[in-house]
């Protein structure tokens, strides 16, 4: 079944972007309805390869951004990081149409598979970011190309968000009658993450040096085969912040317990894959110990974040409401406040793995 909030490409808007590409006679397209539902792609069959065509969503769709996620991912193909090629259209010096509002981006496509929650491949996920950051540190950026900054991190627009949770959720027919839960739920993630964000940044998160950072580094946007990194993709987040704000996702993410309902979630990670993941990205760059102290602040930021904007857009994450998915996000925020200091020091923390 199809999915109505998720946006497409209507037929003449294809045919007048691919003209601007010499990939050959196409024969087929095929919806690609994977990450953002506001960023359509389409699968693409040509004569000259297997592509990927992707329109960027609102606010990502600035091309001084889009160049400068270029330019990330034209210096790490220079290195023979593992990602996808971008195909440039013809007759222009640009990397990207440009249609009026709109940005099309064309890629090569890589047929890699899912990660299936593996110690393995966790390990490769920490060992990839720790690549991507050793190859950011030597990258040249000119001075005629504006940087995106800002991240989850103690972040004003995180926090305008919580406060505008309460009426966008109470405004939902399945939140009925659950208007005081919702608004001490409110009030608990506000305070977790002003904790967080107040004591990451009394570890010393703010005397960290910057770099550029991938700022979406999660299961979703790594392809594998046979357990090893294909290709790393979506790269519309990269900025310039501390590499940690990357280590304290990916920790998250790669380790997550994370199936069916969210109220079923159990309020742990998987330690084996967490430890996995930490392990692969010291072996290459060692933390300091003003980043491993602020791992587990910056985890519970991440993940109160990454659930509040989409709700906040829309009541739901994915298929799930609202007021269920942050109902889980607060049981796995306790957990954290009470083991992620653990968890981080030991590599292998307390709790039990899958």
């Amino acid at each position: 079944m199809s999915d109505p909030t998720r946006a497409t490409f209507g037929a003449e808007e294809l045919s007048v972007v691919l003209s601007h590409y010499d990939i050959g006679i196409v024969e087929s397209v095929t919806a690609f309805p994977r990450g953002s539902r506001k960023s359509p792609k389409v699968g693409i069959v040509a004569e000259h390869g297997k592509f990927l065509l992707k329109r960027r969503a609102g606010g990502r769709a600035v091309p001084e951004r889009v160049r400068f996620s270029h330019r990330v991912q034209t210096h790490l193909a220079e290195g023979e990081f593992p990602l996808a090629k971008i195909i440039s259209p013809r007759d222009t010096k640009q990397t990207f149409v440009q249609l009026r509002e709109n940005i099309y981006e064309l890629f090569e496509f890589i047929a890699g598979q899912p990660y299936e929650r593996t110690e393995e491949e966790a390990s490769e996920a920490g060992i990839t970011l720790a690549r991507f950051h050793e190859m950011m540190g030597g990258m040249k950026i000119s001075r005629s190309l504006p940087v995106p900054t800002g991240d989850y991190h103690d972040a004003t627009r995180i926090r305008s968000r919580l406060f505008g949770l309460g009426s966008t959720l109470s405004s939902h027919d399945s939140f009925s009658g659950d208007d005081a839960e919702l608004a001490s739920l409110v009030q608990f993630l506000l305070a977790a993450y002003d904790e967080a964000a107040e004591s990451a940044n009394a570890f010393g998160f703010g005397d960290l040096p910057e770099s550029i950072v991938h700022g979406d580094w999660h299961p979703g946007n790594l392809l594998y085969r046979k357990k090893r990194v294909l290709a790393v993709i979506d790269f519309d987040a990269a900025r310039r912040s501390r590499c940690v704000i990357d280590i304290a996702n990916g920790s998250l993410q790669f380790s997550m317990l994370a199936k069916g309902d969210p109220a079923t979630w159990p309020d742990h990670v998987d330690a084996v894959r967490f430890g996995a993941f930490l392990r692969a990205y010291e072996s290459l760059r060692p933390l300091s110990d003003k980043q491993r102290a602020c791992i587990p602040h910056l985890m519970i930021e991440a993940i109160i974040s990454e659930c509040v904007l989409p709700i906040y857009q829309t009541g739901s994450m994915g298929q799930w409401t609202g007021f269920r998915v942050l109902k889980m996000v607060r049981r796995k925020v306790r957990w954290i406040v009470e083991n992620g200091d653990r968890l981080v020091a030991s590599d292998s923390g307390p709790a039990p793995s899958e």
